[in-house]
């Protein structure tokens, strides 16, 4: 949908992001939203469910939307001791009168197959939201590359209502008062959002035959399908759906300039298999002349940007899950203003001495064991 916004501030510094993050929960007077795929108990969770808590005593209406597969999955990064201690801590904030959701698909056969949500949105009375692709985790804030904006204006109410497609009790008062507030705001930046919850438009045999349509990954074959000169993408792993992983191929054989950014197969030191989900394609990816770059450190953000002049920027991985599986949104602009930091980033991952460029030659490298991996777990792709 079409919308606008005030005010854009990219966020490409992790320190930058978390700071003001904490400065909107730690000044919230009447209402804080936050929606996130899972939180770990480290420094990074106590400080934040610490301040939820502080901010929900002093009268603030907290409400907190947690994906329920995906803080199973990162609760697997955590000792039991962990576990139980971020469980008390959600429970000290439901006693003080906090809402704590777990979201949970409606259908048996999508629970089952790790559908959820994996938008992260934060909102306040203040106006301001922050849309983002990393998690309250050390992870994100000290290890992978992520990539936040905080807006203004019109878009700050969409973002909320969005809230109320994943599992949140979004109050009308709110989303009217954020809507005044923008009223009063000069906007001038015109936005795209795309937000598509997959488990909603499912039969009862959730993602098992599904395949859309999905707003989302139809928009984003629309961006790669129009690119002339150049098509640059960040994602956790690239390995997208197939109609998305055909437009790409599609683009790069009509000689656009391809440029692929994720992770290494050690920025995720607790499996491998989403790598391996990305490299059993790399041989035709580079045939198709994509330049594919791993970065050692991890690649979190989720960015399109095309002929330099058009960008996309949100939760979306390149991935099966987040097109039938995962709740996902994106901000889209041609502002210059908008695009220009995705410019910026891209230059930089190209000097990045951690993002190493993946060659035929390089493949011929790899141990005998991986290629074992690959060969074994490759065809499991769609679930990895």
């Amino acid at each position: 949908m079409r919308t606008t916004a005030s005010s854009f501030v990219p966020m490409w510094d992790r320190q930058a992001e978390w700071q003001r993050r904490m400065e909107m929960v730690r000044q919230a007077r009447e209402f804080l939203y936050l929606s996130l795929f899972y939180i770990e108990y480290d420094a990074y969770g106590r400080e934040m469910l610490d301040a939820l808590l502080e901010a929900q005593r002093r009268g603030v209406r907290v409400q907190l939307i947690i994906d329920g597969f995906g803080q199973r999955l990162g609760g697997v990064l955590m000792t039991r001791g962990d576990r139980a201690a971020l469980s008390a801590a959600l429970g000290a904030l439901r006693a003080a009168g906090a809402v704590v959701t777990m979201y949970r698909p409606p259908r048996f056969v999508q629970r089952r197959l790790a559908g959820g949500h994996h938008v992260k949105i934060q909102v306040s009375e203040a106006g301001e939201a922050i849309l983002s692709s990393g998690n309250v985790t050390k992870s994100s804030f000290e290890g992978w590359n992520e990539y936040a904006m905080a807006v203004r204006g019109a878009v700050v109410s969409v973002l909320l209502e969005s809230c109320a497609l994943i599992g949140g009790a979004v109050s009308p008062e709110h989303v009217a008062q954020l809507q005044a507030m923008a009223a009063a705001e000069p906007e001038d930046i015109s936005l795209d959002y795309w937000f598509c919850n997959p488990n909603l438009h499912q039969s009862r045999s959730g993602a098992l035959g599904w395949r859309g349509p999905n707003a989302i990954t139809d928009r984003m074959i629309e961006m790669v399908d129009v690119s002339q000169r150049s098509l640059c993408i960040t994602s956790f792993y690239f390995k997208p759906t197939e109609p998305l992983m055909a437009a790409v191929l599609r683009a790069a054989r009509r000689g656009v300039h391809v440029e692929v950014h994720h992770s290494h197969r050690d920025a995720l030191p607790a499996t491998d298999l989403a790598w391996i989900a990305a490299a059993v394609r790399y041989r035709e990816l580079l045939s198709a002349g994509v330049h594919i770059y791993e970065n050692r450190h991890g690649e979190h953000s989720k960015i399109v940007l095309v002929d330099d002049e058009w960008v996309a920027c949100g939760s979306y991985n390149f991935e099966d899950a987040a097109h039938d599986r995962l709740a996902e949104a994106m901000l889209a602009s041609r502002d210059e203003r908008v695009v220009a930091p995705a410019r910026a980033i891209f230059d930089g991952l190209r000097r990045d001495p951690d993002n190493e460029q993946v060659t035929p030659e390089a493949m011929d490298q790899w141990p005998a064991w991986v290629w074992r991996r690959v060969a074994r777990y490759g065809r499991f792709k769609r679930w990895m």
